[in-house]
Formats: C-alpha cells, structure tokens, sequence
C-alpha cells in the first residue's frame, strides 16, 4: 500500500483520540500538526515532540506565508479535526487529494456549531458523525463516510461527548484508509436534502430555563448543556440557580400551578411545574421552598 502524508489541522480530545489512531498506522505520517490559535491544549505539542513532528503555532492558513510553507512539506491529504479557522479555496486544493473534515452531526442536516448540544434539545432519537470534503461552504462538501448512534432519555452532553471522542477517531481513521486506497465513493449533500440546516453557535445567555416549555423540552434543554456544559440555569429572588439533572413525572398532578413554581420537595430534588405538567430538577446545592417561583428569561 502506497504511503501517505497528510498535515493534521486539530483540537481537543476528538483530535487526541484521531492522532493516537492514524499515528499506530505506518502507512500513514503526520508531515506537521497545526493548532488552534487559541488553544491551551498542549497534548498535540506533546504529541509533536514525542514522534519528531513540526508544530506550527500561530498561523493564519489562509495566508500566503502558510501556503507556502505547507507545500514544502508535498502533502497528499489535509485533515481537519475540530479546527476552527475556515479553510479557502488555494489550501483546500494544495494537497493532490484535497482537505477532509469530520463533524459530530448527519449532514446534510446538523452542519455548524455545538451539534451535540442541539441534538438533544431537538429531542432527536439519533445523532451522526460524518467525515466530508472541505469546500468554501460551512460543512457543505461531499460525504466520504457517515455513521448513526441512537440517542435515548438517558443520554446527556457528557455521554454523547464520550460516543463522539471514540467514533470520531475511528471515522476519521477509515475515511482515510479509503482514501489512500481510492475507495471512496462521494455523496452530494443535496442529494440528501436540497438545504439541509444549521446550528447556530450557542453563547452566554443560551443557558437560562423558560419555564414556560413543556416538561419534555426542560427535560432535553437541562441535558443538553448538563456538565461539562455550562449547565441549566434559573433566577430565584436575585440568585442564579444551577440545575444538572432532570426527571419527567409521569404521575398525575393537581394543575393548580404556576410554570416555575416550585411545588414540593423530593428525595433527589424538587418538583416544579412547567407549561403542561411537572418536571423534578434534581442535584440542587441550594435549600429551595415550595411556593417560590423561578423566573423565566
């Protein structure tokens, strides 16, 4: 099998798992890593020193001074793995076989930002992880591989981040693998769905309960963002209130109640109610009182 060289564009842990993967494979180098500019993550620069690899800080790779010192080191293949700078056209089509990226969402659908979180504030019933060709669009490019893991009610943030870490590297790895053998097989995204959607990214503020929802889509907003999540939040009397974890009643409740109130205590928490029935917040650190009501934003 002829070798090939990529240059590895990465963050965090999905890149950590990927890196860890691709590095065990001989037919495979890694020429250079380039990280985020804004990262505090030295497990990549460990990595770089460890296998004698270049590391290059503080670029902009869209520059000519990049494009320059990239194509010395003739890569085939560019990979992008929770990178955050968009790649344009020149150092898209450097490398002989173009720049893949793999993203925690089924595109066409769930292209953007902080996929995992609005997954499950959808309520949907699975997520994809897809690994597709970069062109100048956001995730637009045809799919190499895409695969699908169910979601149920006893998922949070926390376990599809743990799903993703794993599942990532290892369809990061065969996207690869088809590509040095020339097996891939590329899909169109509109010929899955002619526009797809986006996520837009989630910032300060996205983090307040409206306890006017239903039970349900509580439930799905308190485990979106539940650790390592900024987790769900609540203004009770001038305080803010954080909530991790959640559970719908299904028992049959008196509706004489205001959305937000808090209705009695439990052995785990608190019962409150909400637009249609009763939600249990659970894990609170704080002594509540039946009466109170939360305030929605």
């Amino acid at each position: 099998m002829k070798k090939i060289k990529i240059g590895y564009f990465a963050d965090g842990p999905w890149s950590h798992n990927a890196f860890t993967k691709i590095i065990g494979d001989d037919s495979i180098e890694i020429a250079f890593i380039v990280p985020r500019k804004d990262t505090s993550d030295n497990t990549l620069k460990q990595f770089s020193v460890k296998y004698k690899i270049d590391y290059i800080e503080n670029v902009n790779i869209n520059s000519d001074d990049f494009f320059n010192k990239a194509s010395d080191y003739d890569c085939d293949l560019f990979v992008s793995m929770s990178y955050n700078q968009i790649f344009k056209q020149p150092i898209i089509n450097l490398p002989k076989l173009k720049t893949i990226n793999c993203h925690a969402g089924k595109l066409p659908f769930y292209r953007g930002r902080n996929v995992l979180n609005w997954v499950l504030i959808n309520d949907e019933k699975s997520f994809g992880i897809t690994v597709h060709y970069i062109d100048e669009g956001i995730d637009t490019g045809d799919i190499i591989m895409q695969r699908i893991f169910p979601i149920n009610d006893q998922d949070t943030y926390k376990s599809l981040l743990e799903i993703s870490y794993k599942e990532c590297a290892n369809i990061l790895y065969d996207s690869i693998k088809k590509i040095q053998t020339s097996k891939v097989l590329r899909i169109k995204q509109n010929s899955i769905d002619s526009a797809g959607s986006y996520c837009r990214r989630r910032v300060f503020g996205d983090e307040f309960i409206n306890w006017n929802q239903t039970s349900r889509q509580i439930f799905n907003f308190i485990r979106a963002i539940s650790n390592p999540g900024p987790s769900a939040q609540t203004h009770l009397n001038g305080k803010i209130i954080k909530i991790n974890n959640a559970k719908i009643c299904k028992k049959e409740f008196d509706n004489n109640f205001k959305p937000g109130e808090i209705i009695k205590e439990t052995s785990l928490g608190y019962l409150v109610g909400c637009n249609n029935s009763i939600i249990e917040i659970q894990n609170i650190n704080v002594s509540l009182f039946p009466g109170q009501i939360f305030k929605s934003f």
